[in-house]
This record gives structure tokens, sequence and C-alpha cells, in this order.
């Protein structure tokens, strides 16, 4: 089994929704965003499109940020999920560094006080290295990532790259990754084109 996420990006309307519900189900600091939606615009005067691109961790086949972690904190998962074990991490800051798709981030813990309700407790202990775990505890409950149940446009799917609707969605729309010609083999995937 391994895990992938498909955006289809002529349906993604650059709501937001995928960002709000992550940051609510994680806790994260304000400044620091696990998913975001990227406008792209394209074309030429009057011609311009405008594409939004949603970002995350790729929970790449062969991380770079697994490589470089001096402690062995960032590991992947058997089905392919790239996670964090925030007691290993030293907040050295190398898999930041490391990430290709720039989707890690320090936590430094400064600005948590400033935004959240009283009572609302931090989930990531402040200075470690953070980023999006694929709502692994809901994957584990055969659950779809929260980003993707979400999405009001169903312009996101996940599933099992082996054995399941994503296979085909992939393979039959020519569905591409980020930087294709290296060798991260990142399990997001994206169909529809930037002109």
């Amino acid at each position: 089994m391994k895990h992938a996420v498909v955006v289809e990006l002529d349906k993604c309307v650059g709501c937001n929704a995928c960002t709000a519900a992550c940051k609510i189900k994680n806790k994260t600091p304000k400044d620091i965003f696990w998913r975001k939606i990227v406008e792209i615009e394209h074309g030429e005067f009057p011609d311009v499109k405008k594409t939004y691109f949603p970002l995350m961790c790729m929970h790449c086949e062969n991380p770079e940020c697994l490589k470089v972690c001096p402690t062995g904190a960032t590991y992947r998962t058997a089905d392919g999920i790239v996670l964090i074990d925030y007691d290993k991490c030293l907040g050295c800051k190398y898999c930041i560094v490391a990430c290709p798709y720039m989707e890690r981030f320090f936590n430094s813990g400064d600005d948590w006080s400033d935004w959240v309700s009283e009572g609302l407790k931090q989930a990531i202990p402040k200075g470690v290295v953070e980023k999006c775990d694929l709502c692994n505890d809901r994957v584990q409950d055969g659950q779809n990532p929260l980003c993707v149940d979400t999405c009001p446009y169903d312009a996101l799917h996940f599933g099992d790259m082996d054995d399941s609707p994503i296979k085909h969605l992939i393979q039959d729309k020519k569905a591409w990754t980020l930087k294709e010609d290296d060798s991260y083999k990142p399990s997001v995937y994206y169909i529809g084109e930037i002109e």
C-alpha cells in the first residue's frame, strides 16, 4: 500500500477550505500553514488566466528530509506517509533546508499565545520542525485526510496508489508531480496544465 493525493487543478477555486481545516485540526501557529493555496497567473494580456495551486508536504518515496535528519526524527511509514517524531526532533532545521518543496516549518512557539483562544493547547511542542502528516490519525482509522473531506469542489482525492480509484485517476488523466525529473518520487499528483 502507498497512499497518494491527487489534486485536480481545474476544480480548485482557491477557497482555502482545506487550508482552514488543516490549521484548525492541527492547531498550528498563525504563521505556519501545512497546506496552502498559491495563485499562479499565466498567459498574456488580455488572455490572462489564474490557477489555484494547492501545496503541502509531498510525502516523497525518497525524501531528502529523512536523509539529513541526525536523530531519526523524520521517518517514513510502510504506507508512504513521512512523519516526524517530535520527541526526537532537535530543531536543527537540516530537514527544512533539504526539503526541495519548502514544506517544513520551524515552530519557535513565539507567536502562539497571541492568537489562540484561552484553554486551547498547542498540538506541536515548540522548538521542533513540523509539517503535514497527511492526517495520519484519520488515515489509520480508515478516513481521508481532513483537507480531502473538506474540499467542497471535489478537487482533492486520496487513496492507495497500488489498488484504488486514485490509481486509475493518475493513469487516465496523465497526472504529474512537481520536480518529476528528480529522484524524490512525491506522492502528491496534479491533474491539469498551467500554460
